[in-house]
C-alpha cells in the first residue's frame, strides 16, 4: 500500500507542477526599421562569420528599393 501512495501522491504534485502558473520569456523590445538597418549594418561591416550575407542582403534591399522608387516616378509623371 506504501508504494501506491507513494507513487499517486509524486503524480498529484506533477499535477500540481504542470498546471501552475506558466512563466513567460521577456519579449524582446521591437525595433524600428532604421534601428534594424543601422544593427544590420554594423553586424555587415563585421568580421562576423555571415557578415558579407548580411552586406549582400542589404545591397539587394537597396537595389530593390531603388527599383520600387523608379517604378513608383514613372506612373506618376504625366
Amino acid at each position: 500500500m506504501r508504494p501506491v501512495a507513494i507513487l499517486l501522491s509524486f503524480a498529484m504534485l506533477k499535477v500540481a507542477i504542470a498546471c501552475g502558473p506558466k512563466v513567460e520569456a521577456p519579449k524582446s523590445p521591437t525595433r524600428t526599421v532604421v534601428q534594424q538597418r543601422t544593427l544590420d549594418s554594423v553586424i555587415g561591416t563585421s568580421v562576423l562569420p555571415g557578415a558579407r550575407v548580411v552586406k549582400g542582403a542589404l545591397a539587394v534591399s537597396d537595389s530593390a528599393r531603388a527599383r520600387r522608387q523608379l517604378a513608383d516616378s514613372l506612373a506618376n509623371t504625366p
